[in-house]
């Protein structure tokens, strides 16, 4: 066989290529397989104690059972998939309840709407009793608000005694984190501040260790220098209070249009998460001061405005490879009735109405985001939970049936596949259907057993590897 090409001519291009894909590795490492928790549930910090997130779950699940004490109704109330062929009557509503506590499975096929309903309700139900809250942020910006410094200075040292409270009672949820004021002229002092009262008297606290996924969130980001100078304060305070480095992780809020888009008419997103020099773990989108940002009025400040949906694409494909995981914003329409203590029938109906509504609009928002591969996102209200779970798990158990086939047929082609190196042809897309599996086994939507009925394991799924698994079974 003829060969033109000489290897004095090849080496020196195929050393430049090298060099290139080294560096476009090191960039891009791809995302990360950790688990990304669904919410983060934001609280001021006046509040903050080391049971909080079991109270809210309490609260939560107290709002579920006053405004949708059944299965049905909650279908009804967000329109579900299938919502129309379910019984709105309480006795028909029992006796459905009853099959499917009898024979889930073959209901499942004889109607799958109610099996739909029923099995996400009681999922719900289950989250919010062992782990209602997968992510927290105590606050001490905008739901803290502007206080006199002793004030401020107080709640950050509670705040850091009732963390490591939750560190010893081991009831802190597994994300937790803090949220300080921005890095603005006005505010960077009083952030700095509280940023060192926190961290230092945690230190003293625990011997300079913090929880587990602990990180601390910089509002309002307008320019790389504000992150570098966060950077720049965690190693000195790791360093100082004995911290280990790097052990101080930071996620950056876009919230502006100059987070998107800087002076120079360039992509800001980049810029932004380099500056953090390794510390950043996420980014969130900040959808209504985005939009106000935009000069966009306050009636269509709306979570699916298509000015959100750009940013989020910018935000999207700036990160995607990255290994930072992406957060979206909240719904401020708050499931809140207007009506309390002793109430007539018809100021029952009132309460009814508001909070169903503002659930149907959280419930859109949620599934919004999900079809853009946003799949974490904002809680500000304990009756928001039900919700979000609702919604989440809906969303997984109707992509569940298809995820399975397709996961199935790649583990059986997998078992009597052969390598080419470490490549397989579908190793993308098998990854992709392991990812799925594993964010709903970590947040409660699927269960390990309709996982592993593909044929996968579970010591399988926790490799979290789609090419592991098929070079474990091809040289099996």
């Amino acid at each position: 066989m003829k060969l033109t090409l000489t290897d004095v001519e090849t080496q020196p291009i195929l050393a430049k290529l090298q060099a290139a894909n080294k560096k476009h590795s090191s960039i891009y490492p791809g995302d990360s397989s950790a688990r990304q928790p669904v919410h983060t549930v934001y609280g001021g910090a006046n509040l903050f104690k080391a049971g909080s997130a079991q109270k809210l779950g309490s609260l939560g699940l107290k709002a579920l059972e006053t405004y949708a004490p059944d299965f049905c109704t909650l279908a009804h109330v967000l329109q579900m998939p299938g919502h129309e062929s379910l019984p709105t009557a309480s006795f028909d509503i029992k006796a459905l309840s009853a099959k499917l506590k009898e024979d889930a499975a073959a209901m499942k096929e004889a109607h799958p709407a109610a099996w739909m309903a029923y099995t996400v309700y009681d999922r719900v139900v289950k989250k919010l009793q062992s782990e209602a809250i997968e992510d927290n942020r105590i606050d001490f910006e905008d739901g803290y608000g502007n206080r006199p410094d002793a004030e401020e200075d107080a709640d950050a040292v509670r705040c850091a005694e009732e963390v490591a409270k939750g560190m010893q009672e081991k009831n802190l949820p597994p994300f937790i984190g803090i949220r300080i004021k921005t890095f603005t002229e006005e505010c960077r002092k009083r952030s700095v501040r509280t940023l060192d009262l926190f961290l230092s008297r945690l230190a003293e606290l625990t011997g300079g260790k913090v929880p587990e996924n602990f990180i601390i969130t910089l509002p309002k980001v307008t320019h790389p220098e504000q992150v570098e100078a966060l950077a720049s304060l965690l190693d000195i305070l790791e360093e100082k209070c004995g911290y280990a480095k790097n052990s101080l992780k930071l996620e950056i809020m876009i919230e502006t249009t100059q987070a998107i888009i800087d002076s120079n008419g360039s992509n800001q997103v980049r810029l932004l998460a380099e500056a953090a020099r390794g510390r950043c773990r996420s980014a969130i989108f900040g959808t209504y001061d985005y939009t106000a940002t935009c000069n966009i009025t306050a009636a269509y400040q709306t979570h699916t405005h298509p000015a959100s949906d750009f940013a989020r694409h910018v935000l999207q494909v700036s990160l995607a490879g990255t290994g930072i995981t992406i957060c979206d914003g909240a719904t401020t329409v708050m499931p809140i009735g207007p009506h309390k203590g002793e109430m007539s029938n018809q100021q029952i109906l009132e309460n009814s109405a508001v909070v169903h509504s503002a659930w149907k609009l959280h419930y859109d928002n949620i599934r919004h985001s999900l079809r853009h591969a946003y799949y974490q996102g904002w809680d500000l209200n304990p009756a928001q939970l039900p919700i979000r779970y609702a919604a989440v798990y809906t969303f997984f158990l109707e992509g569940l049936p298809d995820a399975f086939r397709r996961l199935e047929a790649f583990i059986n082609k997998a078992a009597q596949a052969t390598l080419v190196g470490n490549t397989f042809d579908d190793a993308a897309t098998g990854q992709g259907l392991l990812n799925f599996f594993l964010r709903g086994i970590a947040c409660g939507a699927i269960t390990e057993q309709e996982a592993t009925a593909t044929g996968i394991t579970m010591d399988e799924l926790r490799s979290r590897s789609f090419v592991h698994i098929v070079s474990n079974r091809a040289h099996g």
